[in-house]
């Protein structure tokens, strides 16, 4: 039995931290994380979600059995009973990895795999993450998104973005085939193929989603651009026109109920978004919001970098105070950031959805008040302070450019619950160790046979001598573990862990957000053979 002086300090500290204020139909609870970040976790009475169409089941979500994780903050009622086995099936219960199919013996694309896991501290999860291949035009996509105040935007970000991505991406020609299979109600040319995480559902796309979709695909015909968007403007274009969608479906006098409450729910809630794409050496990230892409490098004398292909968009990046400032009156110089926070409330200063930071008052009144049971839908009614001059909050992505070399090994995709826990550099060194580990017992496992049990025995005082313990197969896996089972040392503590693991729902939230992960693993060969080719 493990001590409780891990969850008595845990408790103690929570309870001193936690400021409730009452609302409608809810509780706001403040808590008060690393980097003095303020978040706000919203707790409603509990209510019917509308179900629809496109995977918006909640079954995907995995919650702690009973056994293992508490709904009392009672200390006699809290202990911490997990076994390491335990605490392995809870770590791996939403991994997911896939290696890219080779070709008569040889990938010649630039990503080998790529690897992604999820832990949950809300319930349910309000992190997403997608893959994909564009089918009609060329590259992978990769991404994390990270919703707040309910998941219901970023499970809409999720399965929308990569089709408006690729169909921005697309030529005029495809573009008009695809339209004219529509106009004769022929089967579509596939836009996307996904390579679908465990729990998470990918269903037909909605009716609505797909009308809007059309209609961008016909505005993009529409403006005659002989040459396409390159994929700068491809991926800003995508992510604005996904964010107007969003606001205008939330507008729309939609006749079925449930699409009009998903609407609602979605444009009211929030995510932050973060998209690779990769196509031969072309890396391009878009970000917006507080999710992070580092890049891991090896130099030629072995040492690990990491280089950050992103700027997180919140109020410790002075560029963004400066650009929201110069977007608003002056007489709002001081109250457009208050205490780290866009109007003294969210964090991120880049988000999809969040209307109530872009709508006018006007607008969020008629919207709510024309037969909307806000309860029932959790989403709470107030007014920003200082709120004069909307729009606050934009959806616009910040896009790098990155060109990949033989050196850049791989990418490292996290919402922010990932990076408040660790910083750029021991995510690099954490999966730099875990792959050098994986090249170190690879060969050793390729022994002649039948092996001899003295070579057994001496391969295992090897491994121990190099001290290769790996706990995780799944890096992400690997990753979560570390973040949020480390000692000030670096090393895990395995109570820390459990006491992590444990934590009653309504605490949970204090100490860690939702952590969702993606490594993606590039292919050096490739890449090397790309220059080769075009010396």
């Amino acid at each position: 039995m493990m001590s409780s002086t891990v969850s008595s300090r845990i408790l103690s500290s929570a309870r001193n931290s936690i400021i409730v204020l009452q609302g409608k139909g809810c509780l706001y609870s403040r808590y008060i994380p690393n980097r003095n970040k303020i978040k706000w976790k919203c707790g409603f009475a509990k209510g019917p979600l509308s179900p629809f169409v496109l995977s918006w089941s909640i079954d995907n979500v995995f919650t702690l059995k009973k056994a293992f994780r508490h709904t009392s903050t009672e200390e006699d009622d809290f202990s911490l009973q997990l076994t390491p086995s335990q605490i392995n099936d809870i770590l791996r219960a939403g991994e997911f990895s896939h290696k890219i199919h080779e070709f008569d013996g040889k990938n010649t694309n630039s990503v080998l795999k790529f690897e992604s896991n999820q832990l949950a501290a809300n319930t349910p999860n309000e992190d997403r993450r997608s893959a994909a291949t564009c089918l009609q035009t060329k590259g992978m996509m990769f991404g994390v998104f990270d919703g707040h105040a309910g998941y219901a935007c970023a499970q809409s970000v999720s399965q929308r973005l990569f089709y408006y991505i690729a169909v921005s991406l697309m030529s005029q020609q495809t573009l008009e085939e695809i339209e004219f299979a529509m106009e004769r109600m022929k089967p579509v040319l596939p836009i996307l193929q996904w390579y679908k995480y465990p729990n998470d559902i990918y269903q037909e796309v909605a009716s609505l989603y797909l009308d809007h979709l059309r209609v961008f695909w016909q505005e993009l015909l529409n403006l005659d651009i002989e040459l396409g968007f390159s994929v700068e403007e491809a991926l800003i274009y995508a992510f604005k026109r996904l964010d107007s969608d969003i606001s205008l479906e939330a507008q729309a006098p939609l006749e079925n109920e449930m699409m009009k409450n998903t609407a609602l729910q979605v444009a009211f809630s929030g995510a932050t978004a973060c998209v690779a794409h990769i196509d031969s050496v072309h890396l391009h990230i878009a970000n917006a919001g507080d999710c992070r892409a580092v890049l891991g490098v090896q130099e030629e004398d072995g040492m690990w970098t990491a280089l950050s292909l992103t700027q997180d968009h919140n109020a410790f990046n002075e560029a963004e105070i400066r650009r929201l400032k110069g977007e608003h009156p002056k007489s709002e110089a001081e109250t457009v950031i208050i205490n780290n926070r866009l109007l003294g409330i969210l964090m991120p200063s880049r988000a999809f959805g969040d209307v109530r930071f872009k709508w006018s008052k006007e607008l969020q009144h008629n919207i709510l008040e024309n037969g909307c049971d806000v309860e029932a839908l959790n989403i709470y009614q107030y007014a920003p302070p200082n709120y004069y001059t909307p729009p606050y909050l934009i959806a616009e992505p910040e896009v790098t450019y990155h060109k990949l070399r033989c050196q850049d090994k791989f990418l490292v995709i996290a919402s922010d619950g990932l990076w408040d826990m660790l910083n750029n550099e021991d995510v690099i060194k954490l999966v730099a160790e875990h792959v050098a580990q994986a090249n170190v017992q690879k060969p050793r496992m390729t022994f002649q046979k039948p092996a001899s049990l003295g070579y057994m025995q001496s391969l295992l005082r090897h491994r121990k001598a190099r001290g290769v313990s790996s706990y995780d197969q799944n890096i992400a896996t690997h990753l979560i573990r570390h973040a949020i089972g480390d000692n000030e040392y670096g090393e895990i503590d395995q109570e820390k862990l459990a006491a992590m693991l444990t934590l009653p729902e309504d605490l949970a939230r204090m100490y860690r957000d939702d952590i969702t992960v993606t490594v993606v693993y590039l292919n050096s060969d490739t890449i090397d053979s790309y220059y080769k080719e075009n010396e």
